[in-house]
């Protein structure tokens, strides 16, 4: 991944049954702690928005102008704390801030949702010091290295963790108010692999950071999940040995399908090396489900908007991702 460049996410979850349909069968529920939560309020005319930056420190000069403007657009209140700039080392803060930080964003009965600001690394670290999501459900937009916190909400049961980023298009950003405001937005389409029709809880994550949780808490429980995964910067040597563990693991055994968003790579194949894309279907393309690829999803444009644990229908012939609540 990337140690640099302006990541931003804010939150959308939509409503959840039990239990998940995989080719007929009755599945496991896909989360750890307890029944999940019911989703956050739309967003509407009024609702409090706090960038909060749990990864790599900001330059004083990076501009929020388009952020502040398209959430006024909607009537939203963007808060942006002057710890937004803070500096530690290469993080926004010690842990122990950041952790701070954002415990005072989840605990506040005034916010609304959260985006999560900064890039790099560092999510992580700030669950290993002790924080703990409150028994609520609040949105929250974010990818890259907040895929870690993106994760780690679901796996306790909260709802409302948007994988996407509040910059690019305006057609990309009004997707992400569609969902915010629980409103349907339309199918996403990438190319066919393994066809095959499933539907489950909805599971969006970038590679590497969600194999690094792997073993730990915040990892969720994957059983009869349609599983996006993306990245970038990755080699694809170093993604098969990602998908490898994961597979050793049996983290892919019981998912109900899979499918890959962009997998940003500029290094250069020599005789003999798999290719990114062969090595994705390679690793991907015999566990038995449908397998679908190159949606547009992750680092790059476009990146479109993606709530963790919505009940979505991947369709491994025509390409198709749909989500049905």
């Amino acid at each position: 991944m990337r140690r640099r460049s302006l990541l931003m996410g804010v939150p959308a979850a939509l409503a959840a049954t039990l239990t998940w349909p995989k080719l007929g069968q009755t599945l496991t529920p896909a989360f750890n702690a307890s029944t999940p939560l019911a989703a956050p309020t739309p967003l509407r005319d009024g609702s409090r928005i706090r960038a909060v930056n749990t990864g790599t420190w900001i330059d004083p000069q990076a501009d929020f102008s388009l952020l502040v403007e398209r959430c006024k657009a909607q009537g939203w209140l963007l808060e942006l704390p002057p710890s937004l700039h803070r500096q530690w080392q290469w993080f926004s803060g010690t842990d122990a801030q950041r952790r701070t930080e954002l415990e005072d964003a989840w605990r506040d009965p005034h916010v609304d949702g959260i985006v999560y600001i900064g890039s790099g690394w560092g999510g992580a670290r700030v669950l290993e010091d002790g924080f703990h999501f409150p028994r609520r459900s609040l949105w929250s937009l974010g990818f890259s290295d907040s895929s870690a916190l993106l994760l780690a909400q679901w796996a306790v049961g909260s709802r409302g963790a948007i994988h996407g980023s509040i910059t690019g298009s305006d057609e990309q950003w009004q997707r992400t108010v569609d969902l915010l405001s629980c409103q349907s937005v339309a199918p996403i389409s990438g190319i066919g692999v393994i066809p095959g029709i499933a539907v489950g809880p909805l599971v969006v994550t970038n590679l590497t950071v969600a194999t690094h949780l792997i073993g730990t808490p915040w990892f969720p429980d994957l059983r009869g999940a349609v599983l996006v995964l993306e990245d970038v910067g990755e080699a694809p040597y170093r993604v098969d040995r990602m998908l490898t563990q994961w597979r050793s693991a049996g983290l892919l055994r019981d998912v109900a399908a899979v499918a890959t968003g962009r997998f940003s790579w500029k290094g250069e194949i020599v005789p003999g090396d798999f290719s990114m894309v062969g090595i994705l279907e390679e690793r991907l393309s015999s566990l038995g489900v449908p397998l679908v690829s190159d949606l547009p999803v992750g680092h790059g444009q476009p990146n479109l908007a993606l709530p963790l644990g919505a009940i979505a229908r991947l369709d491994g012939r025509n390409g198709s991702l749909m989500l049905l609540s």
